[in-house]
C-alpha cells in the first residue's frame, strides 16, 4: 500500500512520535490543522485526570518546507507534560496484571520482569499519534471533497435513534456534545449513565459510528484478501486500544435478513449515464457503502464497538507475578468512559484507510498529478465501461 505510519513513544516518556510515509507532495500543511484534531481528543465526559494535565501540540519535524508537504515521510512529534513528574523517579514495580489490559501478555511475549513496559506502550495515549497522522490524511482528503467524521452511538445500555438526520448535522451536534452524541435526549441519560459509572468507580464503554461522505466508487479491490476495503478498514478500527468489534453496513442486522431484504437495489434515475450516485440511485444503504471489496460510491458507515477499559477503582482478581499469590488489581490513571474520546481516533484510521486507497487508485507523487485524474474519475459514466454485449469463450487457454 502507498500509505503508511509508524508511531513510537511512551505513555510517560518524553515525547510521542509519528512518521507518515507516502503522502504527495504539494498538500498545504500547518501544525494548526494537526492541532485541531489533537484538541478534539482530548475533549469527553467521562476522561481521567490526564486530560487536565497535557494540552497537545505537534512539532513538524520533516516532510513539509514552505508550508507544504515534500512527498518525503513527515516526522511529527508531541511531547509529553506529564513526563517531568516521572523523570528520574523511582517507580515500584508493577507485578499484578489486570484482567483484559496488555500486562500479562506483553510480560509473556517479551520477558518483562516488571509489566510497565507493557502499560507504557499499550497504552492509549499512544492514538495521540494516530490522530497527528490521521489529521494530515483528512486534510488531504478534504482537497478531494472526501469528508469522514463520527459520534456516538450508545453507551452502556443507552442507545440514540437518529431518524433520517443527515450525516452532516450528526457530526455538527456531535461536536456540540461532550458525550459526542448528536440527539440531546440521548446524550443527557449517557451522561447521566457515565455519572453513575464514577460513582459506582467503574468503567463504560459503547458504541462509536464512523462515516465517511463523497467517496468515489472504485476505491480498494476484490482481487485480494488484504486489498478488500471493508478488510482494511476493519483491521484499522480494530487496532485502537480497547475496540473490540467492528461491522460494516448492517452487517449484523443483515445476517437475519433473507437476501432480498439484505441489499441495496440499483436504479437509473434518468436517461443520463453518469455512473456516480447523482443518476445511480439506491433507496438504502444496507452494505455501508462497500461492495465486493470496493466502494460503491454510497456513503461508507462503520460501526466500532468498545469495551470498557480494564483500569477500574473497584480491584479485581488477578493473581501476583512476583509471588504467585492471589492479589487485588491496583489502580492506574485513566478514563471511566473513553467512548466521546474514540471518536476523533477512529475517525483518523479511517481517513488514513481512504487515502492510502485514494492513493492507490489515482496514483501520483504531487497534488498536481492526482487532481486531474480524481476529475476524470468523478466525472466517469456508464458509456466508458467497455460493455460490448459479445459473448465469449469462457477460459480459453
Amino acid at each position: 500500500m502507498p500509505l503508511r505510519f509508524l508511531t513510537a513513544g511512551e505513555s510517560h516518556g518524553p515525547a510521542l512520535t509519528v512518521i507518515l510515509d507516502g503522502m504527495p507532495a504539494g498538500l498545504p500543511l500547518a501544525p494548526e490543522i494537526v492541532n485541531a484534531e489533537l484538541a478534539r481528543r482530548q475533549k469527553g465526559y467521562g476522561s481521567g485526570g490526564r486530560m487536565k494535565i497535557e494540552k497537545d501540540t505537534v512539532r513538524i519535524l520533516a516532510g513539509v518546507l514552505a508550508g507544504e508537504t515534500t512527498g518525503a515521510p513527515i516526522a511529527l512529534l508531541v511531547e509529553n507534560a506529564d513526563h517531568v513528574k516521572w523523570k528520574g523517579r523511582e517507580i515500584e514495580p508493577m507485578t499484578a496484571p489486570r484482567p483484559g489490559h496488555a500486562d500479562l501478555t506483553g510480560a509473556v511475549k517479551y520477558g518483562y520482569r516488571d509489566l510497565r513496559p507493557a502499560l507504557e506502550r499499550a497504552s492509549a495515549r499512544e492514538t495521540a499519534m494516530r490522530v497527528a497522522a490521521g489529521a494530515v490524511c483528512k486534510h488531504f482528503l478534504a482537497r478531494f471533497g472526501i469528508v469522514v467524521g463520527g459520534y456516538v452511538a450508545s453507551i452502556g445500555e443507552v442507545a440514540a435513534e437518529f431518524g433520517d438526520m443527515p450525516y452532516a448535522e450528526r457530526f455538527a451536534r456531535a461536536e456540540e456534545s461532550d458525550v459526542r452524541c448528536p440527539v440531546e435526549e440521548s446524550a443527557r441519560r449517557m451522561r447521566a449513565e457515565i455519572e453513575k459509572t464514577i460513582r459506582g468507580k467503574n468503567t463504560l464503554g459503547g458504541v462509536l459510528e464512523i462515516v465517511a461522505l463523497n467517496v468515489p466508487a472504485g476505491l480498494g479491490s476484490f482481487v485480494q484478501w488484504d486489498r478488500r476495503l471493508e478488510a482494511r478498514l476493519a483491521s484499522a478500527a480494530m487496532s485502537v486500544q480497547a475496540i473490540k468489534g467492528v461491522e460494516v453496513g448492517d452487517a449484523f442486522e443483515n445476517a437475519k435478513r433473507l437476501g432480498t431484504e439484505a441489499h441495496d437495489p440499483i436504479n437509473l434515475k434518468s436517461s443520463a449515464s453518469d455512473l456516480q450516485p447523482s443518476n445511480l440511485s439506491r433507496a438504502s444503504n444496507r452494505a455501508g457503502g462497500i461492495e465486493g471489496g470496493i466502494s460503491n460510491g454510497q456513503p461508507i458507515l462503520l460501526r466500532a464497538a468498545m469495551k470498557p477499559i480494564a483500569t477500574t477503582l473497584v480491584p479485581q482478581q488477578t493473581v501476583d507475578l512476583a509471588s504467585g499469590e492471589n492479589a487485588p488489581t491496583r489502580y492506574e490513571r485513566s478514563d471511566f468512559c473513553p467512548v466521546p474520546r474514540a471518536v476523533p481516533i477512529l475517525e483518523a484510521m479511517t481517513a488514513f484507510v481512504l487515502a492510502d486507497a485514494l492513493i492507490e487508485k489515482l496514483g501520483g507523487d504531487s497534488l498536481d498529478e492526482m487532481t486531474p485524474r480524481f476529475e476524470s474519475l468523478r466525472k466517469a459514466t456508464l458509456d466508458d465501461l467497455p460493455m460490448d454485449n459479445v459473448s465469449h469463450v469462457f477460459w480459453d487457454a
